[in-house]
């Protein structure tokens, strides 16, 4: 018998997890909205994503249990959503949820009326009751008795979120001064954890967009309070058991202070984002003249993090798959843990007792089940031997069975993961790395952007999902950063032909911006939020692009539209900045310029490496041959056939270098 529901078709691979779940799922569309209208019966909303463990567990004790199936199945019109396909419809109904519940998360519940206003949210709630937190079909009879004995206190619920889910709070302001900067940084260093690195109380989370800002507010200032929470941070996240000590790549958070254990799913944006933010760290290091430990380790992370990206999550279309699961073989992790037997399995004693002590593993285990992540707190005394045994624990390691992996390409994470390797790839000389940012990025033109820009596709095939506004400027930005890697003029008019979109179809009717187009498929109200959470906001985002692109063409229009993102989040920058670091420096890029860097007579050599190498704040870096179309480099040339270098700022230029050295006078 055929158990399959209407998921099974679906292009997400998270919805088609579901797709032999007993549930009755639906995709969101007009089709389910009409049939809760026909029914008269409430929407039950399950919003997650595929690497979701907390989803994965909800999944299994209750949507693949036939009683409580049944039970949806007769009071509900069930809706599953791709949070991250659908981040419009998760905008919405994540806002209503923090606001009836104080918090948020996925799994997301909400039951909806008809019309798709919300009256109820939670998260992941247990099938069987415990302390504080009532077991899900207890929830669901309780909704379905309110819908059916009291309907009025029902939709006056609802009508009270909807009035609150159409007002929006005012997060703008004046324009970000370099004192408004300096306080979001002291804010930040107060709010940091001395001993163990990052930001607050566990869990914690990777905080590379305030890391990037943390990076051009000390450029600007030289405040070594700053660099010190900067460095303390680069250096536990990278050699703690959130980071893969044996083949690269971030999981996703760590549920402890100490970066100990964490969340063990990998996401392309926490990891396109870090790769960036250590190689700007690496920079920063090399212009203080720093030759110790944490130069070593800042090269380290950048080269095994960009070769996780292409190992693990590059697409057979050459794109970048969204994740790689927590789970394999039912449990969370199994992938990545080990306790002393294994080790000593796998690498004899001598070697098994060494790695043990190197790695921090225990007889009871840091993990669960008497296991350990592997952390490498210091650096190995042999690294001859480090490198033997990490290849066998490789091995050993290929064996076990893979986390499985979203396959997804969406758009603003690809153009994440194609800047940090435009970028890493010029300053560390790794051609291959530019070679897989520009195949990604004819990706994102030829199926994502033409004809009509859609937010993902999976196995070469376009969905049907608008592009929301992350989308827009992650992708400019990308463009701009192959264009500056390649010395293909091509990729300046793609950069255009996005940020134009953007300008047209974005824009609020108070200066600011909405998330999701003029010309889509409205939801219950159209969602705009400024704050930068697991990933850039949209205005975020676009204003990183809109600078980058500006910098390279001159447009004021361009440059204008930045400072109004940046305005528009000016309020949260100010008052809370934990939520605000990409804002914040793109703040700091505009207070410096940001400065435009025309490298003429070469690409990829010593001065093209020798401009991505400097710190001043968001410089903008674009090598090419002479007699270049792009407008940076009007009436430039190479002097006397040598490789020259053109800084400019604020249409203020100095005199043209031909000696990398000189760059550094900066």
């Amino acid at each position: 018998m055929d158990m399959t529901n209407r998921l099974s078709q679906s292009q997400s691979p998270y919805l088609r997890q579901h797709a032999e779940n007993p549930v009755d799922w639906w995709e969101w569309g007009p089709e389910a909205l009409a049939e809760a209208k026909r029914r008269d019966t409430p929407i039950l909303l399950s919003v997650g994503y595929a690497a979701c463990h907390w989803c994965h567990v909800m999944a299994h004790e209750s949507f693949e249990d036939p009683a409580t199936a049944a039970y949806m199945n007769e009071h509900f019109v069930n809706i599953k959503v791709d949070r991250e396909e659908r981040p419009d419809i998760d905008a919405v109904y994540m806002r209503a949820t923090q606001a009836m519940t104080g918090q948020g998360g996925w799994p997301m519940t909400c039951v909806l009326t008809p019309a798709g206003e919300p009256f109820f949210a939670g998260t992941y709630f247990p099938p069987e009751p415990t302390a504080g937190h009532p077991a899900f079909s207890q929830v669901l009879q309780a909704l379905v008795d309110a819908w059916q004995n009291r309907r009025d206190e029902v939709t006056s619920s609802a009508g009270q979120v909807l009035d609150f889910l159409a007002t929006n709070d005012d997060l703008g302001g004046e324009p970000l001064t370099a004192d408004d900067l300096d306080g979001a940084a002291r804010t930040l260093v107060g709010q940091a954890d001395e001993e163990a690195g990052g930001f607050g109380a566990a869990p914690k989370f990777p905080p590379s967009m305030m890391l990037e800002f943390l990076l051009r507010q000390h450029a600007r200032t030289g405040d070594e309070k700053v660099w010190q929470v900067m460095g303390r941070t680069f250096e536990a996240m990278a050699r703690g058991g959130m980071y893969d000590q044996l083949a690269g790549g971030f999981a996703r958070y760590s549920v402890d202070r100490f970066w100990r254990v964490p969340h063990f799913e990998k996401m392309l944006y926490d990891n396109a984002l870090l790769l960036r933010a250590y190689l700007h760290w690496y920079r920063a290091l090399r212009a203080r003249g720093d030759e110790g430990p944490q130069v070593a380790l800042a090269e380290r992370v950048c080269r095994e993090t960009a070769d996780f990206l292409l190992a693990e999550l590059r697409t057979d279309e050459g794109g970048f798959a969204s994740a790689l699961d927590a789970d394999s073989d039912g449990h969370e992790g199994t992938f990545y843990v080990w306790n002393p037997h294994q080790l000593m399995k796998a690498l004899g004693t001598g070697d098994a007792a060494w790695a043990v002590q190197l790695l921090s593993v225990t007889g009871g285990g840091t993990f669960e089940r008497g296991l350990s992540t592997l952390q490498l707190l210091s650096d190995p005394d042999d690294p001859e031997r480090w490198e033997r045994v990490k290849a066998r624990l490789l091995e050993i390691r290929a064996e076990r069975t893979r986390p499985a992996r979203d396959d997804k390409v969406v758009a603003a994470w690809n153009g994440y993961a194609i800047t940090a390797l435009a970028e890493t790839g010029i300053l560390l000389d790794r051609p291959d790395l530019v070679e897989a940012a520009t195949e990604a990025a004819t990706l994102l033109w030829d199926l994502h952007v033409e004809p009509g820009f859609v937010r993902t596709s999976l196995g070469g095939v376009r969905s049907e999902h608008a592009a929301v506004l992350e989308d827009h400027g992650a992708v400019i930005e990308a463009f701009v950063a192959v264009l500056g890697a390649t010395d293909d003029p091509r990729w300046l008019d793609r950069a255009r032909h996005v940020a134009d979109r953007a300008l047209a179809h974005f824009r609020a009717e108070d200066g600011g911006w909405y998330d999701t187009a003029d010309d889509t498929t409205a939801l219950l109200v159209r969602p705009r939020d400024v704050s930068d959470n697991a990933n850039p906001a949209g205005s975020s985002a676009l204003a990183h692009g809109l600078l980058a692109l500006a910098a390279v063409t001159g447009d004021h229009d361009l440059r204008a539209a930045a400072v109004d993102c940046v305005e528009s989040a000016a309020g949260l920058a100010t008052g809370a900045p934990r939520y605000a670091g990409w804002t914040l420096a793109a703040a700091e890029a505009l207070h410096d310029g940001p400065a435009e860097i025309a490298v003429v007579g070469e690409v990829g050599g010593p001065m093209h490496r020798a401009a991505l190498g400097l710190t001043t704040p968001g410089a903008v870096v674009v090598a090419t041959r002479e007699g270049s179309p792009v407008p940076l480099f009007g009436g430039r040339e190479a002097i006397d056939g040598m490789a020259t270098a053109y800084v400019c700022r604020d249409f203020v230029c100095r005199l043209p270098v031909t000696d990398p050295a000189a760059l550094t006078g900066e």
